[in-house]
């Protein structure tokens, strides 16, 4: 179908046939679902009719590709013009095989295996009969009380970036269009969602333009410039405005200045909530708002069907305005080959073979190993003796709740559990295994069976965290501590004399104050997936080497928060040297800094930096300098290290922060050995948005630092003597 067959369909389209292709309904709506008419709460107050249905546009949440072949076939027959449905859903990290959540991929610092579980889950959601992931989420974090820091890459803008680029890579392949075991991607949430206040979801934002540009707007604009389809609005305000209704945000920047021209769709009921936020007086004028905006899909919200027609007839919106929004629509299914191929990839055999496939854990695996994050090894206590005897111990110890928030089809009794794995490796005669408390709860009998359990073996393996609804959306938490309970185990088990390996199954960095006193090793495993328990044993016994490095900050504790790498100096900074000790920018009864900082990861072999040098102190906009340093494994394993590689800018224009990453390299050194890496640096990198908007970069001094992580460093100094780049 081309665009003129598009536009001479569009020309034989009513005005209500037009505004329902604008309609997102869930599947209970639709003729051909399992489900039809189970229609209940919210949902059931929606006025929406059997012609609204029949003539709408696009499914939520609908799996299974006998159910989107149902579906779709019963549509076709009752539709008029013959449209068919885009089928869409929630595929974050993985559909049946599930990956670890995406601040759990970040930690992997391997866009490549990122893209890797893209494709994966592109693969077995498009044979299940799905067209649009609404992934990835890629809106900067910096505040872990917010529950959706989970389905995130971090406090990082550079990181965040790569990270975009990758998983929309993954999900739509090379020629979205002919690859039918790709899906488009929608990035989310537009614009910065990770702001908000308090770290409560769906509150305000509240940011500078400069600061939106510089920190939160670049991961989206790397999704699209990689190709992503669709984007989805925020719930939250911009400059004071709903995203959803935000004209400026939504037309000028995101469809003018960028030059975006796919489909723009709403969050669920985010056009309605323009009434409670408090810019549209009633539904007629939410739909208004957001029309305008340049919301083409409203999703689950009745506004548009209801009002539009009416908003036509009355001169407030021109027709064209609503034509732009379903050319858009119908442009994505056409590319998907809806029209000649309404089915699409669905198959009910091919998705038996393919959902879940063996070589789809295997990836799981793999990139659950690189997710996990080594927080303190003291006396080197991992790797384990395969000859000791295992206390395993805690709510996760023999959970399958480690796949996490937004696990699509995944099952939690099919996930490789600690209890699991170390039967694999271990005879029964050398692994206990106890509950010692559930995820918020414990009694004086689970607490006695911990502790006779671990006073019996050589090592104690704790597994504590968050129950997975504890994180996520709506997941969010003013005390992130594992909960009571669980430090109330940690403590009694310390009483044993006896070495402990906690491990935490969590989706958000914790104050792991009541941990780190009575650990003697520390995993961060967030939430692994599906073959998490199979990673985390490997890990434990030294099959595999961890090397995962954090891509969000560890607070000391919660009052810290926001705390994050590459934060701005103030004018009384504190360690100055003419630092007063009290009139500084500090707490009284806490660090400025995080426990665990950006970068942050061990090694079960240790890394040694040394001779920083660049090829020149000088840099222009005509020539670069290369920097080299020497990185040697000075421990006695084989190991991959994360060489980080950050910028200062000394002097602005506006205050510039005291590190940013430009970029990262992987090396894997075998004992003794040492490399020599190699990183460009250019006047590019040192552009930033300046008080007017502009992105220029600025002559004078800057420092590069070189090291294992954002804290742990090796500097020069070098200088920009031209003018930036034209």
């Amino acid at each position: 179908m081309t665009t003129s067959t598009i536009q001479n369909l569009m020309d034989q389209m009513t005005l209500n046939e037009k505004i329902a292709q604008l309609l997102q309904l869930a599947s209970p709506f639709f003729k051909g679902s399992t489900e039809q008419g189970h229609i209940t709460g919210p949902m059931a107050a929606m006025p929406i009719s059997d012609e609204h249905i029949e003539h709408a546009g696009s499914v939520l949440g609908v799996t299974g590709a006998a159910e989107v072949i149902s579906i779709q076939q019963k549509h076709l027959e009752n539709n008029r013009l013959g449209i068919p449905l885009l089928f869409m859903a929630d595929i974050i990290h993985g559909y049946k095989t599930i990956f670890p959540v995406p601040l759990a991929i970040a930690c992997s610092w391997d866009p490549e295996l990122a893209q890797k579980s893209a494709e994966i889950a592109a693969k077995e959601a498009s044979v299940s009969g799905v067209h649009v992931t609404f992934a990835p989420m890629v809106d900067l974090v910096r505040d872990p009380r917010w529950g959706r820091v989970m389905e995130s890459t971090g406090e990082d803008s550079y990181l965040n970036q790569v990270f975009a680029r990758a998983f929309v890579k993954g999900f739509q392949g090379q020629d979205v269009s002919n690859d039918l075991q790709s899906v488009a991607a929608c990035v989310k949430h537009f614009a910065a969602y990770g702001a908000a206040e308090a770290g409560r979801d769906y509150n305000t934002v509240d940011l500078s333009e400069r600061q939106l540009r510089e920190s939160y707007l670049p991961a989206y604009k790397a999704a699209l410039d990689e190709g992503c389809e669709m984007v989805m609005t925020a719930f939250n305000t911009v400059d004071g405005v709903p995203a959803t209704g935000n004209e400026k945000l939504m037309r000028n920047l995101l469809r003018d200045e960028w030059g975006f021209d796919g489909i723009l769709i709403s969050d669920w009921g985010a056009v309605k909530e323009l009434i409670p936020h408090g810019v549209a007086e009633d539904d007629k004028e939410a739909a208004l708002k957001a029309i305008k905006a340049g919301v083409d899909i409203e999703m689950m919200t009745a506004c548009y069907v209801q009002h539009l027609a009416e908003l036509v007839s009355e001169g407030a919106i021109e027709e064209s305005i609503i034509d732009e929004a379903v050319l858009r629509i119908l442009t994505l299914k056409e590319k998907l080959g809806l029209f000649e191929k309404p089915y699409r990839g669905a198959d009910v055999e091919l998705e038996k073979q393919l959902v879940g496939h063996q070589d789809h854990l295997q990836l799981s695996r793999e990139l659950a190993t690189k997710s996990c994050v080594l927080l303190k090894n003291d006396h080197d206590l991992l790797p384990l003796n395969k000859n000791k005897n295992i206390a395993l111990i805690g709510p996760f110890a023999n959970s399958g709740d480690i796949l996490g928030p937004w696990s699509a089809l995944g099952v939690r009794e099919e996930a490789v559990t600690l209890k699991k794995a170390f039967e694999k490796h271990l005879p029964t005669n050398q692994l206990t295994v106890v509950t010692g408390c559930h995820v918020e709860t414990i009694t004086p009998q689970q607490l006695d069976e911990a502790v006779q359990a671990a006073s019996k073996a050589d090592v104690i393996v704790v597994a504590v965290g968050e129950d997975s609804d504890m994180s996520g959306e709506a997941g969010c938490r003013t005390n992130i501590q594992l909960p009571a309970p669980q430090l109330e185990l940690l403590k009694a088990l310390a009483t044993c004399g006896k070495p402990i390996v906690t491990i935490l199954f969590n989706g958000r960095p914790l104050d792991l104050h009541g941990v780190i006193e009575y650990s003697d090793a520390i995993f961060e495993a967030w939430y692994p997936g599906s073959e998490g328990g199979s990673a985390l044993v490997d890990l434990l016994y030294g099959v595999t080497i961890p090397s995962g490095k954090l891509t969000m900050s560890f607070p000391d504790n919660v009052g810290q928060v926001p705390v994050y790498y590459n934060h701005f100096n103030t004018g009384r900074p504190q360690g100055a040297p003419d630092a007063q000790e009290r009139y500084v920018s500090q707490y009284l009864d806490a660090p400025n800094e995080p426990l665990y900082p950006f970068g942050y990861g061990l090694s079960y072999t240790k890394f040694s930096y040394s001779n920083l040098e660049l090829t020149s102190t000088q840099l222009t906009k005509d020539t670069d300098i290369t920097a080299t340093v020497s990185v040697s494994n000075v421990g006695s394993f084989t190991g991959e290290e994360i060489v980080q590689f950050y910028v200062q800018d000394v002097v602005g224009e506006v205050v510039r922060p005291l590190k940013e990453l430009k970029s990262f390299q992987s090396i894997t050194l075998e004992p003794g050995e040492t490399k020599q890496v190699t990183f460009t640096i250019t006047e590019d990198q040192l552009r930033y948005t300046h008080a007017d908007l502009s992105f220029k970069s600025d002559n004078g001094s800057f420092v590069l630092y070189v090291g294992t992580n954002s804290k742990d460093v090796l500097s020069q100094s070098f200088q920009l003597t031209s003018q930036g780049r034209n």
